[in-house]
């Protein structure tokens, strides 16, 4: 069994993996405009979303995710806490490409 700390360094580089995939899939201009630092704040952003939505609960064959509405969410969160004001028609981008990994991944 890994240490905490081997698996904190495991999770730190999936999540730097899965973030370079994201930069990867935006538009020119958002790769331009967003970080891995921004990418990386809205990742755990969209992972607190579909947990507290109920998403995480539901079966596979229940789950629609409206790219829009997370979208929406996480830019609204990101403002309320103070870690930045994004635009949804552009962080659907992010979300879109968040769960392309996750498939990939699964």
């Amino acid at each position: 069994m890994a240490s905490l700390d081997e698996e904190l360094r495991i999770d730190a580089e999936e999540d730097a993996r899965e973030a370079d995939f994201i930069l990867s899939q935006l538009p020119a201009d958002l790769k331009e405009r967003y970080t891995k630092d921004d990418i990386l704040r809205l990742m755990d952003l969209i992972v607190e979303y579909y947990f507290e939505s109920g998403v995480l609960d539901l079966d596979d064959d229940e789950v629609e995710i409206d790219l829009e509405q997370v979208a929406d969410a996480v830019c609204k969160k990101a403002k309320k806490e103070g870690q930045g004001d994004y635009k949804a028609d552009e962080v659907f981008f992010v979300v879109q490409a968040d769960l392309d990994y996750q498939e990939q991944t699964l």
